[in-house]
């Protein structure tokens, strides 16, 4: 039976600094990566980890999801739902590790070297997402996010500890490779750890056949959707040089990272909106839904524009002087955040409404045409028309989830056109006017979009509503305390 959970704020505020905290320090061994590897090296890199996060989906493929809907019934049966989530899991990883490295080999036949490196990174990340994943849906199905936090917190301190390791003593690349991997295997191990604190379960529990109703669009999805920032780097080793492919990796991985702080909010609405699905709270859910798109569109727009504005001062300050090319592609592929932190609210909703198929077939034509797209701009236009690319992607799965969404009117006219318009608008005219003026440019757009939120009827009421209950707890407390 699912315990009591934490309230959504308490579950944002667990994910907000948790996540955070994770994310600057990922990017710091990123940095510290980058500051010591060769450009060759990095773009090797790179696409090796683009295939470790394909195959870590294949292990995973699509089944958190269904936990996750499955333990959102009443009475559902915690135990027998993870003893059997445990047992695929494991199977599945075992399949993707023999695909995954078959797929290497072939591509990569005449570069040994790229192939041992692949070993000495895959085969320990790859474990170690796995047992990461059991542990932080675990909890987050118990709604208790709090652990899930920890457990990033872990992996994102473990992975700079080994990174400085590798600067410090001048290690060669494929050492390098394998501590990072070695870096999540070694939190994976504490996120189990900490769910065998909480959990019993028997492995010869039967299997829960909850797990199987609607899996295939799921799994589908889910590998979609992974596959949108990884083939950005697999497309292009083929159309450009490594060192190119370097540039492109340093650009994209920071909107790639900071795609975590819309994701802390979807944590914290996924569990609850598949709750009012299964009550059939119809009107409830579109509310939720509103609420979610608003939210995690301003968090991408606010992540977005210091890397617009700032794009060279970015680069020049984390990765050195030789990386200053990626700084034009950062600027805009900032863009991505925009447009993604609005698309995965919507494609939440979709799922949550028993919709899956619908988000799978948008997320497969954007695949499908991120193929067409890196590959084309990339030979007419280079590096530029490759980060062109990138955006012109999640414009298209922005458009098709809006489109195919039962709710589409409500959500377009009380969330998705105010916010994006508000955001295009303010930042054509901070450029027009300010673009000489990067810090300031930053400080207007970032008050301007602040603005937005404060303008909002629904946030205000919510203001007012959190200010009433703060003041008459603190009155009630008064009043106890004097009698």
């Amino acid at each position: 039976m699912r315990q009591n959970g934490n309230s959504i704020v308490k579950n944002v505020f667990h994910l907000f600094y948790s996540t955070a905290l994770a994310t600057i320090m990922n990017a710091a061994a990123l940095i510290v990566l980058a500051s010591f590897i060769s450009t060759d090296d990095y773009g090797k890199f790179s696409v090796l980890l683009a295939f470790a996060m394909i195959m870590a989906y294949l292990s995973e493929a699509g089944l958190n999801q269904i936990v996750l809907r499955e333990g959102a019934k009443k009475e559902a049966p915690v135990s027998e739902i993870m003893a059997s989530f445990i047992k695929l899991r494991m199977g599945l990883m075992l399949s993707a590790m023999v695909i995954g490295f078959l797929i290497i080999h072939w591509m990569y036949r005449g570069d040994t070297e790229l192939i041992y490196l692949s070993y000495s990174l895959i085969l320990p990340l790859l474990t170690g997402i796995s047992m990461q994943s059991i542990s932080t849906v675990y909890f987050q199905m118990l709604e208790k996010m709090q652990y899930s936090g920890l457990i990033r917190i872990v992996s994102a301190g473990l992975l700079i500890s080994v990174i400085l390791i590798g600067k410090w003593f001048n290690i060669n690349p494929m050492i390098v490779f394998f501590l990072y991997g070695s870096a999540y295997f070694l939190a994976g191990c504490f996120g189990i750890f900490l769910t065998a604190r909480h959990l019993r379960f028997s492995f010869k529990a039967p299997f829960y056949k909850g797990l199987r109703k609607n899996w295939i669009p799921f799994m589908v999805t889910g590998l979609l959707f992974i596959l949108l920032p990884q083939i950005g780097p697999i497309i292009l080793e083929q159309t450009l040089t490594w060192k190119e492919v370097g540039y492109f990796a340093v650009a994209y991985r920071i909107p790639q990272a900071l795609q975590q702080v819309p994701f802390i909010i979807a944590g914290a609405f996924y569990p609850v909106l598949f709750r009012l699905f299964e009550a059939g709270d119809h009107w409830e859910h579109v509310r939720k839904s509103i609420s979610q798109v608003k939210l995690m569109g301003l968090a991408g727009m606010l992540a977005a524009i210091p890397f617009y504005h700032l794009s060279e001062f970015v680069i020049t300050l984390l990765f050195g002087e030789r990386w200053i090319e990626a700084a034009l592609l950062l600027k805009i592929l900032s863009l991505v955040m925009v447009f993604q932190g609005v698309s995965i609210a919507l494609g939440d909703g979709l799922t949550t409404k028993a919709l899956q198929s619908r988000r799978m077939i948008i997320q497969g034509i954007a695949v499908a045409s991120g193929v067409i797209f890196y590959t084309l701009f990339s030979r007419l236009y280079g590096l530029t028309g490759a980060a062109a690319a990138g955006v012109l992607i999640e414009l298209i799965l922005l458009i098709g989830l809006v489109f195919w969404h039962p709710d589409r009117m409500i959500l377009l006219k009380r969330a998705v056109l105010p916010y994006l318009a508000a955001f295009f608008i303010s930042l054509l005219a901070v450029e027009s006017f300010l673009s000489s003026y990067p810090f300031l440019a930053v400080s207007v757009h970032l008050i301007l979009i602040l603005s937005l939120a404060g303008l909002d009827r629904e946030w205000r009421g919510k203001g007012l509503e959190i200010y009433r209950k703060w003041k008459s707890k603190s009155g009630k407390e008064a009043h106890d305390a004097a009698s």
